[in-house]
């Protein structure tokens, strides 16, 4: 194989992806304004439907513009031998691997982010304010974005360049070092993301003794799951959509709720929705989880090794000097089926494991306050209440409100 038809292999690869996508998303976009089923019928009345077929509407038009935007940059980036010109500029600084690898994924990356920030603030302080979910201001949204460029310099950098490290070091070897460092990372962030990254953009309080905590304590005491980290985050002051998510594991497992989802649910949907998070817990879905990212991971690096050192993947991307940073971006570029296929089958997974914990908390506690705070949070957020089926199998990792409702109460 030449680097030219490689190099063609991407362009398919990277137009065949955009093309799959945008037709799933234009059949879910014809079926924005279908006739909601029964059991959906007393979630919205006939001006809060037509504001949220609005807001899909609205929604969807502008991805199609983002996605479409995205895809010609990165052809644009790719036919005119932008890797080369960054390349050069990283080895005009430095003759040092590692030091040219961190140049040239910093520059890609902030000038990458730099361009679609115009994109990022009008979907923040036009689409979401004029349908009421904005909360953020202007000086969060700046601070936000800095904070996510230190992180992804420190973290992100520093991860790297430990994996050239270990490759320079190691040769074909290196993907055993690197995937025992992403898993030691994985595991550790995990256990502590909450109580190190979380802090950085939100503010956390425990729960507050009261009516609320006894309930939650009482249920927790019923199924055996000792829980005394139960946190309520500001949610509030970016978005008005609300959420919930459980986090570590052993001495460090917590569950945190938005301040939103505390404003917007009663105490029974509260406990009803702590309940379905437990059940992840309970049968084992975090776990599988970070299993199954840390082998997928593996297995990724393992492939990766069978080809960074092939200098085609740096030529098929126009750079003459073959390098790791340029071979890995090539084999990014490649590895993107499979990954789609992967992460379909995680989706799988995924939508089993929510019935799953749907059924404990029915079994457990209640059903109904389920479905009714469900009902709720798809009413607050405008969800998209009848998606079309392929859109959902290729990309929901829950199920639809719909068969979650029905599920819950057969």
């Amino acid at each position: 194989m030449t680097a030219t038809s490689l190099f063609y292999i991407i362009i398919a690869i990277i137009i065949l992806n955009f093309i799959i996508d945008k037709i799933l998303d234009a059949l879910n976009a014809k079926h924005f304004k279908d006739e909601l089923p029964n059991e959906l019928q007393d979630i919205y009345d006939e001006k809060e439907y037509e504001k949220s077929q609005n807001y899909k509407t609205t929604k969807y038009k502008f991805s199609v513009l983002t996605s479409t935007f995205s895809t010609l940059l990165t052809l644009g980036f790719l036919i005119f031998d932008g890797f080369e010109f960054v390349d050069n500029i990283a080895r005009s600084y430095s003759s040092n691997p590692i030091v040219i690898a961190l140049i040239f994924f910093g520059i890609i990356t902030l000038a990458s982010d730099i361009i679609t920030t115009p994109l990022s603030y009008y979907s923040t302080f036009v689409i979401e304010e004029k349908f009421g979910f904005n909360k953020t201001n202007k000086k969060t949204f700046v601070l936000d974005k800095i904070k996510g460029w230190l992180m992804m310099a420190v973290i992100g950098g520093g991860i790297l360049a430990l994996i050239i490290w270990f490759y320079q070091a190691t040769g074909k070897y290196f993907w055993i070092f690197a995937w025992a460092l992403v898993t030691v990372f994985t595991v550790f962030m995990n256990m502590f993301y909450s109580k190190l990254i979380v802090p950085l953009f939100n503010k956390q309080t425990p729960l507050e003794s009261g009516d609320l905590k006894d309930k939650i304590s009482a249920y927790a005491k019923t199924v055996g799951f000792k829980l005394n980290k139960i946190f309520i985050i500001d949610g509030s002051k970016r978005s008005t959509k609300a959420n919930a998510y459980f986090s570590g594991f052993g001495s460090e497992k917590r569950v945190t709720l938005y301040d939103t989802l505390i404003n917007d649910l009663d105490d029974e949907e509260i406990v009803a929705v702590l309940a379905h998070e437990v059940g992840h817990y309970k049968k084992k879905h975090i776990i599988f989880n970070l299993l199954a990212s840390i082998l997928l991971t593996g297995l990724t690096f393992y492939i990766l090794s069978l080809f960074i050192s092939n200098p085609l993947l740096s030529y098929a991307l126009g750079v003459e000097t073959a390098s790791f940073h340029v071979g890995l971006i090539a084999f990014m570029l490649l590895y993107a089926p499979i990954s789609e296929i992967t992460g379909l089958i995680m989706n799988i997974f995924s939508r089993k494991f929510e019935y799953q914990a749907d059924d404990y908390a029915k079994n457990t506690y209640k059903g109904e306050p389920l479905v009714t705070s469900l009902k709720k949070l798809s009413k607050n957020s405008l969800s998209n209440l009848t998606p079309h089926p392929a859109y959902v199998f290729m990309h929901y990792s829950h199920p639809t409100l719909l068969q979650r409702i029905k599920n819950l109460r057969k």
